[in-house]
Order: structure tokens, then C-alpha cells, then sequence
């Protein structure tokens, strides 16, 4: 596959990603529960299957851009972190639904990192 698809792939991921975690936040802004959320099965399932296409289109741009013998470059560490970070926020909302609206500065501010990353990681 092409270094293109790739990247659409990956930025289909991104945008589902995004797309579940805002539902969920907007539902716990709202002072809705997990329970009381009847999206919650599509919100998580939405969220894995981005997180998944993240990890294999991501995988499948490095691989075509360089050789992985040398092993994973330097700048992916923090990337994938932040990703790490981002995959886990359903899970702090659950447990925390009061830090929805901090999630709404942050999570955009952990995205805009991941791709300065991404972008500048000559």
C-alpha cells in the first residue's frame, strides 16, 4: 500500500478518535453518567477503531518512510505517549466525570503535540 493511503488512514483514525471522545464529553459535561449514555457502546467502538487505525496506518507511514533495523526513531517515543494519553482519557472521564471540562483544552492541546511530532520529526 502507498505511503498516501497510509496517511488518509491515519487521519481517518484521528478524526474518529476525536469524533468518540468529544460525544463522550459532551454527555459528561452535561452531568450524564456512563450508564445514562445510550451511545456508549458506538462512542467505544468508534474510539478503538481509530485507536487502531492510529497505530497501523502510523506503523505503515514509518515503515515506508524508513527501515525499521535501526529501531523505533527517537521522536515516536513522545508520540506515542501522548497517543497512550489520549487512548486513556475514556477512561479518567468514567471514573472522574468532573474533568470533562478540562478534557475539552486538553485533549486538543495532546492532538496538536502529537502531530507537531508527526510532522516535524526530522
Amino acid at each position: 500500500m502507498s505511503y498516501e493511503f497510509y496517511k488518509v488512514l491515519h487521519v481517518v483514525g484521528i478524526i474518529l478518535v476525536f469524533m468518540s471522545l468529544g460525544g463522550a464529553l459532551l454527555h459528561a459535561t452535561g452531568g450524564g453518567t456512563r450508564e445514562q449514555n445510550p451511545a456508549r457502546k458506538l462512542i467505544a467502538a468508534l474510539n478503538g477503531t481509530g485507536l487502531l487505525l492510529i497505530i497501523v496506518a502510523g506503523f505503515g507511514m514509518l515503515a515506508k518512510i524508513q527501515s525499521m533495523s535501526a529501531g523505533i526513531p527517537s521522536w515516536l517515543h513522545p508520540k506515542l505517549l501522548i497517543w497512550l494519553l489520549i487512548a486513556a482519557s475514556p477512561a479518567l472521564l468514567a471514573r472522574k466525570p468532573g474533568s470533562a471540562k478540562a478534557m475539552w483544552f486538553v485533549l486538543p492541546l495532546l492532538g496538536a503535540a502529537a502531530a507537531y511530532f508527526g510532522i516535524n520529526h526530522k
